[in-house]
C-alpha cells in the first residue's frame, strides 16, 4: 500500500489481522491466502496474507484445513464470540477474579448492566 507520495504506507498494529479477519467474517466458505488477498487488494503481498493468517491461526482466532499443498481459512468464531474470548483471557490472567468482575459490572451503563442480568437470569445464575 502506497500513501500519497508514493511511498510505502504502514499500518497501524493489528490493523492487518483485522481486515484479514474482516475478510474471513464476510466469507462464507473457507478462504485460501490468495483470496484474501484479492478481497483487501491494496497491493498486499501474498507472503503477507499467508503471515497474517498464520498468526491468526496461532492465536486460535481463525481455523485452518489442508487443501492440496496450502491451507483454506475461516473465522474460529463471530465477532462477540471473539469478544467474549479475548474478555475471558483477560479475566483468566488476573490472579483476584472477583475484585475484576466487581469492577467491571459497576462501570456498566444501566442497560447494559439490565441486559447482564438478564442474561444471568436465563441461564440461570
Amino acid at each position: 500500500m502506497r500513501n500519497g507520495r508514493g511511498e510505502s504506507a504502514r499500518r497501524a498494529p493489528g490493523e492487518l489481522e483485522a481486515e484479514v479477519l474482516a475478510v474471513l467474517w464476510e466469507s462464507d466458505e473457507p478462504m485460501s491466502a490468495a483470496g484474501v488477498q484479492e478481497r483487501i487488494g491494496g497491493g498486499l503481498a501474498y507472503t503477507t496474507v499467508v503471515t497474517i493468517l498464520s498468526r491468526l491461526f496461532e492465536k486460535g482466532v481463525a481455523t485452518r484445513e489442508k487443501q492440496g499443498r496450502s491451507f483454506t481459512y475461516r473465522a474460529a468464531d463471530d465477532e462477540p464470540g471473539l469478544a467474549a474470548r479475548r474478555m475471558s483471557k483477560v479475566l483468566d490472567a488476573e490472579a483476584d477474579r472477583s475484585s475484576v468482575l466487581a469492577k467491571f459490572v459497576s462501570n456498566l451503563s444501566e442497560s447494559d448492566e439490565a441486559v447482564l442480568r438478564d442474561l444471568l437470569r436465563q441461564n440461570g445464575g
